[in-house]
């Protein structure tokens, strides 16, 4: 049975021996050593331990681009995490929505990449995104910013009479098919979720006071629910969230807002309204989550707009 303390094979081609090989190499053979398979595909607990030594990785690199040095920071591949992958999702989505950093500039200061961002935010689930590297780089920058003081930042209570007025749509018509709830859509999902999260940063407006105001919408009358908005915002795709009251609701909203502030339509939205003339509007009606059927020799395409085709392979 090998060894923890055994010494490390030399690397192929006489390449220097990283401390981040040493790492790697001794994690394999700890697990080994207690059973574990050592496959980093097929473990995931192996996967924890790695990702956890590529963000390490990725918070040196980035701190050393910005001038610091490590040698006087916490020794943080032994800092114990102990928020779940839901915790640190939520963490991220108030720390963006508050605006004190944007999403890129928040991936560079915990050193990791856009794709690896993207994955960890979809997942759902307590340990889901554990052996993603987003998962250790954002608990210690929270954990970080909690040590030294750093508040997470709050807005400002928010008095009535402004919040009132953000929602004011007083003198706008109703629109075409308003009172049926049957509005023609002409935006796309994600359109739609660059709104709404643009809305909600701004001062005066809380998630709670918006779910009450587009619930007006509702073609049944129901309330709408944080977790319904989460969903849907959560979702990526022109048409992923098409079938949501809260994509449907959310357009007459801003519809009509844009009316009351008398701003005119945008490039994307007139693109959206070519596209979709001849079906009335966006599809409101079906999943986009179906089957498609093409020969052999193409493939199904979706483009901005939502609007799929085949296109030779």
């Amino acid at each position: 049975m090998p060894s923890a303390r055994e010494p490390l094979a030399p690397l192929p081609g006489n390449r220097k021996l990283t401390w981040q090989d040493a790492m790697r190499a001794t994690i394999r053979r700890v697990l080994s050593a207690n059973g574990h398979t050592g496959n980093q595909k097929n473990d995931d607990l192996v996967k924890g331990y790695f990702a956890a030594v590529d963000a390490a990785e990725n918070r040196v690199t980035a701190k050393l681009k910005r001038g610091h040095d490590d040698d006087d920071e916490d020794d943080d591949e032994n800092r114990l995490i102990t928020d779940s992958c839901d915790v640190v999702r939520r963490k991220i989505t108030a720390f963006i929505n508050s605006g004190e950093m944007k999403v890129t500039e928040f991936q560079r200061t915990i050193g990791v990449n856009s794709n690896s961002y993207g994955r960890f935010m979809k997942l759902k689930g307590p340990s889901s995104g554990n052996g993603n590297q987003v998962y250790a780089a954002a608990f210690r920058f929270f954990d970080d910013r909690k040590k030294a003081g750093i508040k997470a930042p709050a807005k400002k209570k928010v008095k009535k009479d402004d919040e009132a007025k953000k929602f004011d749509l007083s003198g706008v018509d109703p629109l075409p098919g308003e009172d049926e709830g049957d509005v023609s859509v002409w935006e796309t999902c994600d359109e739609i979720r660059k709104k709404i999260n643009a809305f909600l940063r701004e001062p005066d407006v809380t998630q709670a006071a918006f779910l009450r105001e587009i619930a007006k919408f509702h073609p049944e009358g129901k309330k709408i629910q944080s977790k319904q908005l989460k969903d849907f915002l959560s979702s990526k795709g022109p048409l992923m969230g098409n079938t949501s009251k809260v994509f449907y609701c959310s357009y007459v909203f801003f519809e009509k807002l844009r009316i009351k502030q008398g701003k005119s339509k945008t490039e994307m939205r007139k693109g959206t309204e070519a596209a979709w003339c001849l079906e009335g509007g966006v599809d409101t009606k079906r999943s986009p989550n179906q089957g498609y059927w093409c020969s052999a020799s193409s493939r199904i395409v979706e483009d901005k707009y939502g609007r799929v085709r085949t296109q030779r392979a």
